[in-house]
């Protein structure tokens, strides 16, 4: 009798350790997931947020553009930066297809016919900001079409260009 006293308190020992265990794992489950939705992003071109403003207004968004350098205007006391960006393709088939990055970037900012967004961004005004720039932003499209950016970050690929050492052939 002792044995079978022995072998039910195991068991249920067990058992309470699984329960306890899946509860855990299924804690873990919840947050990872929760926290993944929260945290999701878009990143599309501005051709394709164009084409989906209805439903992406105030989503958080990530895009990718062409600074076009005569739009440039920034205020220092208000450290309101604005500035229009111009469509650059998302498939890096296009990208190389177009002769490169710093080609594509030029194509983009000097053709009228590419979608164009304006975007109005809030701090220190960035050194390499200038005239076809490749500009990537986080942040939402307005209800009135502009794109406010939370974050800005710039790469510049023609001034890297001359950089960049010679392939073997």
């Amino acid at each position: 009798m002792d044995n079978t006293l022995q072998t039910r308190g195991a068991s249920r020992g067990r058992l309470k350790f699984l329960i306890g265990g899946g509860l855990i794992l299924a804690a873990i489950i919840y947050l990872i997931v929760t926290s993944t939705q929260a945290n999701s992003q878009y990143f599309m071109t501005i051709q394709e947020l164009q084409s989906k403003s209805n439903t992406m207004v105030g989503q958080d968004v990530r895009i990718s553009g062409a600074i076009i350098g005569s739009t440039i205007k920034y205020d220092p006391q208000t450290m309101i930066l604005s500035f229009s960006v111009a469509n650059v393709p998302g498939d890096n088939h296009t990208i190389d297809a177009e002769g490169g990055l710093a080609a594509a970037l030029h194509a983009a900012v000097v053709d009228p016919n590419r979608p164009r967004l304006q975007v109005i961004y809030k701090g220190a005004r960035p050194d390499l900001l200038q005239n076809e720039a490749q500009a990537i932003m986080t942040g939402e499209l307005g209800s009135d079409g502009v794109f406010t950016a939370s974050d800005l970050l710039l790469k510049c690929p023609t001034r890297y260009q001359n950089a960049l050492p010679k392939q073997a052939s």
